[in-house]
């Protein structure tokens, strides 16, 4: 008994030392490594925000940039924000009533045949693209993770989803409010061009992904798909579905309405101060609404030529609308209203803005995401890649379809 208590005593105050020890490293090590890398970043951080902002502020003095950061903010909420959400609403309403009442299925039905050839995907990738142009891109996410759409492909290919979802993503959106300005007959060429770009971003994405993992060259899953299983039809009498499809695509508008917010008060209001330049006389600053030191301006218009041939833009501020739509496509439709005031837009803009916009929707904010939630996260750099390409030769094919057009 005694030697029994003498070995327990000595275990656990070996026990005590060890965890002492370990508790000990931690207090010690990787607090301070950890508040090592938080205090540089932190730093960078503080050195980019001020200087970013103390330029502006150097500029338009410290009033004025204050007074037209709040008031451009205001001014979108108020003139464009509430204008996207009504399309949203109205746009999630009629998406709902066509999958309700099997419109969407028979626009899969009549795409099918087009997958194979032109993206190298099964027939029913096609559902994937009417649902991500009549809502958003993370609808291809949702449409991966069903098994009974899933077994139709192989890894790569359903990777590759990603790249071909986004190139539709808030596509009914777009449309509708490049119409609804009275640039109908741009935005429906942008819509060509958009899917040229996603031909290109989504084989280039299947290149890729094949050349560095051949071993996702296999089936998803050794079953057979039921197509039959994957469907929209709810219960009920034909007035409740019209009446539950509209209410609850208007609800699910609203929450696309709300998503855009951040982006086109945050985003576009910056964009915009690197854009335009003093609305007083003389140039002088006033701290109104789109005023700003025009940086990006400036730079575009160094390399002008190369906008101008490329997508036929006649003004370098124009160049604002697709770098805007690298993070969203929300966010850029923001700022096409600021240029129809300004007279510096016409349907090639258009085309050029729906097709780019389509095409990137905001991939660089959402392919993080959705490839990660996939479980592919090693691929994040190849999908961005591709789908840069793909977004410029969008905004390419966009504007000299629209030439070959005019010329007819």
């Amino acid at each position: 008994m005694k030697n029994r208590s003498r070995h327990t005593v000595e275990y656990t105050q070996n026990s005590e030392k060890f965890f002492s020890r370990v508790e000990s490293k931690l207090k010690l090590k990787s607090p301070m490594k950890f508040t090592s890398k938080r205090s540089i970043e932190a730093i960078i951080f503080l050195i980019i925000f001020f200087a970013f902002f103390g330029l502006l502020a150097y500029r338009m003095t410290l009033p004025h940039m204050l007074n037209t950061f709040m008031q451009t903010a205001y001014h979108l909420l108020l003139e464009t924000v509430f204008y996207i959400m009504a399309i949203c609403v109205l746009m999630g309403a009629i998406s709902k009533l066509l999958a309700e009442f099997g419109v969407v299925r028979l626009m899969e039905n009549i795409l099918r045949p087009f997958m194979k050839p032109l993206y190298n995907l099964p027939g029913v990738a096609a559902l994937g693209a009417v649902m991500t142009f009549l809502s958003d891109n993370p609808a291809i996410i949702t449409l991966s993770k069903d098994k009974n759409f899933s077994r139709y492909f192989k890894k790569y290919q359903l990777v590759s989803l990603t790249n071909f979802g986004t190139a539709f993503g808030m596509g009914l959106v777009v449309l509708a409010f490049m119409t609804g300005l009275g640039y109908g007959k741009g935005a429906l060429v942008g819509i060509v061009g958009a899917i040229i770009g996603s031909i290109i971003s989504t084989r280039l994405m299947q290149r890729f992904t094949l050349k560095s993992y051949p071993e996702l060259d296999a089936p998803v899953s050794e079953e057979s798909g039921d197509e039959q299983s994957i469907t929209f039809k709810s219960e009920g009498s034909v007035f409740m579905r019209f009446l539950n499809s509209i209410l609850d695509g208007g609800k699910d508008g609203v929450g696309i309405g709300v998503a855009i917010i951040p982006g086109v008060l945050v985003i576009s209001t910056i964009v915009m101060m690197m854009t335009f330049g003093p609305s007083g006389e003389g140039g002088v600053y006033t701290g109104a609404a789109y005023e700003g030191v025009p940086v990006i301006t400036w730079a575009a218009d160094k390399i002008d030529f190369i906008f101008r041939w490329l997508f036929g833009f006649n003004s370098p501020e124009l160049i604002s609308f697709p770098i805007t739509a690298l993070g969203a496509v929300g966010a850029a439709l923001g700022l096409v209203p600021r240029f129809i005031a300004q007279g510096i837009i016409d349907n090639n803009a258009i085309a050029v803005f729906t097709a780019m916009g389509m095409c990137w929707s905001g991939y660089l904010s959402t392919h993080t995401a959705m490839l990660d939630s996939m479980g592919y996260r090693k691929l994040i750099s190849k999908a961005i890649g591709a789908h840069t390409i793909g977004g410029l030769f969008a905004g390419i094919a966009a504007h000299w379809l629209y030439v070959l057009i005019a010329l007819l």
